[in-house]
């Protein structure tokens, strides 16, 4: 890398095509665009846009300035609070995402990221460190918080809010596939105290094990939904995972729950009815507490919510069910039917999850049957 003289620029090659950067040997950042009709620009490269003045002498006078006046901190990024930037962040993101998506990362934003209006700039390393390190003992919620707040410090580095990323040094540790079915024993357990419970998120855990659909989904579902003629659901692709209208059927159990609930607003499970949060109009939303209170009841090994799907699959194929029919309900978009298969199949197999939809229900009353006289 050589030092760049008003002899060297003027013997500098034009570029056939497109343009060449020289960078100058005696300080660092500072070049000189040539471009392929002939004209130099300078530019001076330190971490913010792109700088350019017009001579050598000047431009490498200015860049000594522009360099000294952000070491002096006269041209650092503009200052804003943690909140105030969560709150423009989660408006920009609310335009590409989900409903549920952008709860979730409000949630985890607000939760493990409690920073309030401290400057965003004063927020460090070890700050995340700290937060993230709470979450220790379950690791997919460590994972989808760093992940989280990851996408916020990078926009506002693209913003220039900050100069950098905190959490950059940061890695979340890696996370196997959980592989937790729930044995008969729990499950009976689970389900029997889902049963009684006449909250909503005692419901959605009944649901969930009666569906095995997926808990945010689940907890979505609205009354215009529900065809109780004809015994379906139909989620519409605003909410699904994979972005698919998903219709099932549901059977008799399903049918005895939603006739005892209240139909006092669009959302078969509103938000505020318990203390979760969220607005009455919404949908349910608090989880972490509730389910922790449920735990406390049900006295089993650690488990999720996601489980129940797992457990619901798993069992449907330890019953007979085809497959193909298991990814039918789960609303799988991979799988036996998928790719170039999924597009010529566009057969629904409702009866075929219509059967095994009473195959489950018989096989939980049997189970339910088992506990009461052991009892």
């Amino acid at each position: 890398m050589s030092i760049l003289t008003e002899i060297t620029l003027r013997n500098l090659k034009v570029p056939e095509r497109g343009q060449i950067l020289h960078a100058d040997g005696s300080l660092a950042g500072f070049g000189v665009r040539v471009s392929q009709g002939g004209t130099k620009t300078f530019t001076l490269i330190f971490g913010m846009p792109r700088r350019r003045v017009i001579s050598l002498s000047a431009a490498r006078q200015r860049a000594r300035e522009i360099l000294a006046e952000y070491t002096l901190g006269k041209n650092r990024p503009k200052t804003i609070g943690y909140n105030e930037a969560v709150s423009l962040f989660l408006s920009e993101r609310a335009q590409r995402i989900r409903p549920n998506t952008l709860r979730g990362y409000a949630g985890i934003l607000k939760n493990h990221f409690p920073f309030q209006n401290r400057h965003l700039s004063d927020i460090g390393v070890e700050d995340i460190k700290r937060r993230i390190d709470k979450l220790s003992d379950s690791p997919v919620q460590r994972r989808y918080a760093l992940t989280v707040v990851k996408m916020l410090f990078r926009w506002a580095v693209r913003n220039r809010f900050v100069d950098y990323s905190p959490c950059d040094a940061l890695t979340a540790a890696s996370c196997p596939p959980r592989e937790r079915v729930l044995t008969e024993a729990e499950l009976r357990t689970v389900f029997s105290v889902a049963r009684v419970g006449d909250d909503n998120f005692a419901r959605i855990v009944t649901l969930l094990i009666l569906l095995g659909q997926r808990r945010t989904e689940t907890a979505s579902i609205r009354w215009e939904w529900i065809d109780t003629t004809k015994r379906t659901i139909t989620l519409p692709v605003s909410i699904t995972k994979n972005k698919r209208s998903h219709t099932f059927p549901y059977g008799d159990m399903v049918a005895t729950l939603l006739e005892k609930i209240p139909h006092d607003t669009e959302y078969v499970f509103p938000a505020g009815r318990e203390h979760v949060r969220g607005k009455p109009t919404g949908a349910f939303n608090g989880w972490q507490k509730c389910k922790a209170t449920f735990d406390k009841k049900c006295q089993i090994a650690p488990w999720t919510l996601h489980d129940l799907r797992r457990t619901f699959a798993t069992n449907l194929a330890a019953l007979g069910v085809a497959p193909h029919v298991v990814e039918r309900l789960l609303n799988h978009s991979s799988g036996t039917i998928s790719g170039v298969a999924a597009i010529y199949n566009r057969y629904s197999y409702m009866n075929e999850m219509r059967d095994a939809m009473k195959v489950w229900e018989r096989h939980l009353i049997a189970m339910l049957r088992r506990l009461k006289r052991a009892a």
